[in-house]
């Protein structure tokens, strides 16, 4: 899904959500929500985060909150292909032992 933010979530045909654009405080309360509304339909959730051009710790947070809301309807959830400016901000804060990163 796409608006004028900057961000977009889209589901490939393989099932896994891509997303693309800058992860920051302004971006992240819009694809949010379209993210839920998405994966309400999906079995299980692989994101693919090699679209992400820039983050900021909103967006380290949006991914917890996905987290939590996939556990939460019992879906498995995965993050692959995390940039390396977001990996640093997750292992600064010791995310990285609690989100569930996949090399991609």
């Amino acid at each position: 899904m796409d608006d004028k933010s900057g961000i977009v979530l889209k589901r490939r045909e393989d099932g896994c959500f891509v997303l693309n654009g800058a992860l920051t405080f302004k971006t992240v309360p819009v694809i949010w929500r379209q993210g839920l509304d998405l994966f309400s339909e999906a079995p299980s959730l692989l994101l693919d985060l090699s679209g992400v051009i820039r983050s900021d710790s909103a967006g380290v947070a949006l991914l917890i909150e996905w987290m939590r809301f996939a556990r939460s309807k019992n879906k498995p959830i995965s993050y692959i292909n995390m940039p390396s400016q977001m990996l640093a901000i997750v292992r600064a804060s010791s995310l990285d032992t609690i989100l569930p990163l996949t090399r991609g």
